[in-house]
């Protein structure tokens, strides 16, 4: 028997998704022939627009094979400066954004180069499990706040003042969020950036669902009130691009330098062709497909949110944002049927439907929630919903 290598307790601390486990469930009974319908992973599932797919297969005719400079190509920061121009009214210099491997080498870089070994970050329960093993990965601890419906299931400035200590360094919220799908408004960033600043914190934004917003709400930037925070995003979510593993990063211009040689060591570039391909992301043949698919987003929320609270779900906020609806499930819970994870994995054996667990989010009711993702088209919602309630209906007969 070969020897056991011993891990780091930082590689110990870090979990897997308990989604993944309905994920491997869901596609053995694929294969055994069952239909399953997956509500469970947040990914879109449209295609990447053809514009940005010609545009990736120009760049490799032309030979765009080599590496960029660390930071990304000027032209793309330049193209991403005139998105915050053209979105949100910014004059942002290229020079504060920096192109990285998806959103999560955008965390990664912050953390990195900005959370001390030690020191905390405050982020919401529920909230994006990675954002913690992140801190976590560079020594630092995360400390999941309990929020609720009171506050849309985001951080207040109450929160900043009862859970900031000598040791924290940094909040982190995302707007919209993921696993609820709520917004922080405009006066609302304007509050929490105040409370973090009077605290001598960081305030880091992750808007990745950023053009996924509903109800025609303005979905502020946080730098429209606070030219100091850090943004986090991606070309995943609203341009569709999950694969190409591409996101940025706005930070003060005078971290440019760090966050140079961080990237440098830590992934030298971006994928040169992702960003040869995002480049045609803002042009308006690709925004025209995008808008499209916004409005096909909001239609399926529109159908899903009040087939689920028919049948028993509870959803007390209604999401104006990203493609999750985070409900809890406590009605269709007993003895027997105890917490979130076995009634997903419940739902995946007798109606074929895919969820995701409250667990995978944190601890703060965690057992009685769950996480639809509405990335599927509107007639397999709501034969979904169909499947849950025949299910539901089943075990309330046998309980």
């Amino acid at each position: 028997m070969p020897k056991p290598i011993n891990v780091t307790q930082r590689a110990q601390d870090i979990k897997p998704f308990q989604v993944m486990d309905i994920l491997s469930q869901g596609k053995i009974l694929q294969v055994q022939g069952r239909d399953i319908i997956h509500l469970e992973i947040g990914e879109p599932d449209f295609l990447t627009p053809q514009p940005i797919i010609n545009a990736a297969i120009t760049s490799l005719n032309k030979g765009d094979t080599f590496y960029t400079p660390s930071l990304g190509l000027m032209a793309l920061r330049e193209k991403i400066a005139g998105w915050y121009q053209q979105q949100y009214g910014l004059d942002i210099s290229p020079r504060r954004i920096v192109v990285t491997p998806g959103a999560s080498g955008a965390l990664l870089l912050v953390m990195g180069a900005l959370l001390e070994a030690g020191k905390h970050l405050l982020m919401t329960d529920p909230g994006y499990p990675c954002n913690r093993h992140f801190a976590r990965f560079v020594e630092a601890s995360a400390v999941s706040v309990p929020v609720g419906a009171d506050t849309a299931y985001q951080l207040s400035p109450q929160h900043i003042e009862k859970y900031w200590n000598q040791d924290t360094q940094m909040a982190l919220v995302a707007t919209p969020s993921n696993p609820t799908g709520t917004i922080i408004d405009k006066v609302g960033l304007k509050a929490l950036s105040e409370a973090v600043k009077a605290k001598q914190g960081l305030l880091v934004v992750d808007e990745i669902y950023h053009g996924l917003n509903y109800d025609g709400v303005h979905l502020p930037s946080i730098l429209e009130v606070d030219d100091e925070a850090i943004v986090i995003n991606s070309f995943s979510k609203f341009f569709g691009m999950t694969g190409w593993r591409l996101g940025w990063v706005v930070v003060p211009e005078s971290l440019e330098p760090v966050m140079d040689r961080l990237t440098q060591n830590l992934f030298l570039a971006a994928p040169t062709n992702a960003q040869h391909a995002a480049l045609v992301a803002f042009d308006r043949d690709s925004l025209d497909i995008l808008e499209q698919r916004r409005e096909v987003f909001e239609k399926r929320r529109d159908v899903l949110l009040p087939a689920l609270q028919e049948i028993g779900f509870s959803i007390p906020v209604k999401p104006q944002g990203a493609f999750y609806l985070y409900a809890d499930c406590s009605k269709f819970l007993s003895d027997t049927m105890n917490n979130s994870m076995n009634l997903s994995r419940y739902l995946l054996q007798e109606a074929g439907v895919a969820i995701t667990p409250g667990n995978d989010f944190g601890q703060h009711l965690a057992d009685k929630h769950v996480r639809f993702a509405y990335t599927t088209d509107e007639t397999r919602l709501m034969q979904a919903v169909e499947r849950i309630h025949a299910a539901l209906t089943k075990l309330s007969q046998k309980q």
